[in-house]
């Protein structure tokens, strides 16, 4: 029987090896406040292999994840998925080429294109109006876009995204490898995919070269810990470890590292029944959630969206469109009178995020709740039906590289008079870390209109070097 990761270090914590070695804490407990593992906390030493030079044990646990999934190769991300994205891109595209990728991908896409000072082309997704969810991606868009920009050497998707939409990968995929370049696809979100036929095909059964899973979203991993999975040539190993080793630490967690190990040990020998357990709570919660009125499950049949290939039905989305709340104050509600933590609200829905390590009980206390709070909202008198004005985000006009408008002299403007001006930085909502702007593209009145109601609603805008909000950073002298 092959030695675990997880295993060793359990042992080796309580073997009688004194640690002249770091961390500091040197394996004490006494030596810090507080109940943390620091008897599995070390640092590379005989015996535990070095995750930058991977020859033993952690060549073997990483093999076991490429095993798992069923794909060719698998590395560790300690930098969760957003070091794992930096480093695809990074592999993918040479420094100061171009990518395509969709706009609606998460900011570390964006950091990726600013440190190899890449140009990007943008696929909108179809949006639906009333939610403010953003659909899939059409292949035949990407076919066009490819088609009228031959320099692309690669493109990068979100699917799922964080509402759960699933695009066609792969027919995107097929389209892409047409051109003779890879499909990278951040399935962050997606690493659940796999254990189950109830749930979504994994991108990486599906044609794309390299897909990205955050481990610690959904299934029973901690926080910080992904995997990248490289599915064909396309994209160069070499390139891939040499990125990998830039953007992750010199020193991992043997922690997190364990944790990953623990975690496809657990999957590997329980994980049909775990899932089977999981997907039967799941499917009786959405069935007994989607029978409230006003407070509503949005399922794909009643989404708006265009071009949901599929849908990931852990992803459970609770409109308050036909209520008299909005997402925050149903947020408020869920937290402060259920105490249910929601993975995020949007104005006009709550995400909750269902994971293997759900119990019967906790759907049954979600259920119970959104079944009290659609009770009181039944009870509320209506003259007639409240129509909330959709969010439109509007497509924004490129004015220069994300890199040249970073790098620019810059400028603070007021938010109400910045509009025509060229955006030197980010502007985003986190969760799901989707820039409302990215730098080098026109601020424009969609923007403008969009953060102020977000601000009166309670939401906080992240990115802005202002705090308040009331002032952009654009880029000087750009006329």
């Amino acid at each position: 029987m092959e030695e675990r990761l997880y295993k060793k270090l359990e042992s080796y914590g309580r073997s009688d090896f004194y640690p002249f070695h770091m961390p500091g804490h040197k394996r004490n407990p006494l030596a810090v406040d507080g109940d943390f593992p620091v008897e599995r906390d070390i640092t590379e030493i005989n015996g535990f292999d070095n995750l930058h030079h991977a020859e033993d044990l952690l060549k073997r646990a990483q093999e076991d994840v490429a095993r798992l999934y069923g794909v060719p190769e698998s590395f560790y991300s300690i930098n969760g998925s957003s070091g794992a994205i930096l480093a695809a891109v990074s592999a993918a595209v040479g420094k100061g080429g171009q990518i395509l990728i969709a706009r609606n991908c998460h900011k570390a896409v964006y950091h990726a294109i600013y440190l190899r000072d890449l140009g990007a082309t943008y696929i909108y997704p179809h949006e639906d109006p009333r939610l403010g969810i953003n659909g899939g991606i059409s292949p035949s868009r990407v076919e066009m876009y490819l088609a009228e920009n031959p320099e692309i050497e690669a493109v990068l998707i979100t699917s799922p995204t964080y509402d759960g939409i699933v695009s066609d990968v792969a027919r995107i995929a097929e389209v892409v490898h047409n051109h003779g370049i890879p499909l990278i696809v951040d399935e962050a979100h997606g690493a659940h995919f796999h254990f189950s036929d109830y749930f979504p095909v994994s991108a990486a059964e599906l044609g794309a070269d390299v897909v990205i899973n955050s481990v610690h979203k959904t299934l029973p991993c901690l926080t910080q810990t992904g995997v990248i999975h490289l599915c064909s040539d396309r994209v160069s190993r070499e390139k891939l470890i040499r990125f990998l080793g830039i953007y992750q630490s010199s020193s991992p967690s043997y922690v997190l590292m364990s944790s990953i190990d623990a975690c496809m040990d657990k999957l590997e020998r329980e994980g049909d029944e775990m899932f089977r357990v999981f997907t039967e709570n799941l499917e009786k919660a959405r069935e007994r959630l989607g029978k409230c009125k006003y407070i509503r499950l949005v399922t794909p049949q009643a989404c708006e969206c265009q071009r949901v290939f599929d849908f990931d039905r852990s992803k459970i989305l609770l409109s308050t469109v036909n209520s008299s709340l909005n997402g925050r104050q149903l947020h408020q509600i869920l937290r402060e009178e259920f105490h249910l933590e929601m993975e995020m609200e949007a104005e006009n829905y709550v995400l909750a995020l269902a994971a293997v390590g759900d119990t019967e009980e906790g759907f049954r206390r979600l259920c119970e709740a959104v079944e009290e709070i659609d009770r009181r909202e039944s009870l509320k008198y209506r003259e007639e039906p409240v129509e909330k004005e959709p969010l439109k985000n509007g497509k924004m006009k490129q004015m220069m590289r994300i890199s040249e408008a970073m790098d620019a002299e810059n400028e603070r403007y007021p938010l109400d008079e910045c509009i025509g001006r060229t955006s030197a930085e980010f502007a985003y909502l986190y969760p799901p870390g989707i820039p409302l702007i990215v730098p080098g593209e026109q601020i424009s009145g969609h923007f403008v209109k969009n953060v102020r109601r977000y601000l009166e609603q309670g939401f906080e805008v992240q990115g802005l070097s202002d705090q308040t909000s009331e002032t952009v950073c654009v880029v000087r002298n750009e006329m």
